[in-house]
């Protein structure tokens, strides 16, 4: 009901969901410290990514599709930190007062951070797996052989990297929809008058159908 909005538009909290918002907001902090530490050890993996042999030498830096994995994996890992650290701040500030919620603009930002550092990532292992795919396969129309052939722990150290990648996309995933839910949820749906629902088309045609089709 909107009489019972808070000031704000946010829907009222009670004291017995406290605990439950407390419980969520943590395990939401928890959960974003594990993509960090995989972001971190797929950046690691793929900045020692470098072999040197008989038949020449390559390394990561040599491709930009790499490059980018190692940029988007830093952002990823320094966003999921700050983020953690943001979330648990909210919920140590307001430990002693009557909920742990986050503000309006608090949920936006994180809603909006998440939103732009899910596709962040989904492109960098997308790019990176293009990469792995034509490093195997070679690609016949331009004459690009594979190369794992020839360098097959470079290869194997990519496809491991670009693994861990995509498992961080599954992690951010799940907690845009968590950063969805928690800023969409806190508010009611807008109501609609009786004087501004009579004008809908939609009752019209209904009127009409109940004079032509009588009961």
């Amino acid at each position: 009901m909107s009489g019972l909005n808070n000031h704000d538009g946010s829907k009222p909290t009670t004291s017995a969901s406290n605990g439950g918002a407390g419980i969520r907001m943590t395990g939401e902090s928890l959960l974003r410290v594990v993509p960090m530490v995989l972001s971190v050890v797929a950046l690691v993996v793929m900045l020692k990514n470098a072999v040197s042999n008989d038949y020449g030498s390559v390394s990561y830096s040599d491709l930009s599709g790499f490059k980018y994995l190692i940029y988007a994996n830093g952002a990823c890992a320094a966003y999921s930190l700050l983020s953690a650290l943001y979330i648990t701040s909210v919920f140590r500030s307001s430990a002693t007062t009557a909920t742990p919620t986050m503000s309006r603009r608090g949920a936006w930002t994180v809603f909006i951070f998440d939103q732009v550092v899910t596709y962040v990532i989904l492109a960098a292992g997308s790019v990176s797996a293009e990469v792995v795919y034509l490093a195997n396969k070679g690609d016949v129309a331009v004459t690009w052989s594979e190369a794992c052939g020839s360098y097959g722990g470079f290869c194997k150290k990519a496809i491991v990297s670009t693994g861990i990648t995509f498992s961080v996309v599954g992690f951010y995933v799940i907690l845009s929809l968590i950063s969805s839910y928690r800023l969409f949820s806190k508010y009611d749906a807008p109501t609609i008058s009786s004087t501004a629902a009579s004008s809908y088309p939609g009752n019209k045609q209904d009127q009409e159908m109940a004079v032509a089709f009588p009961a």
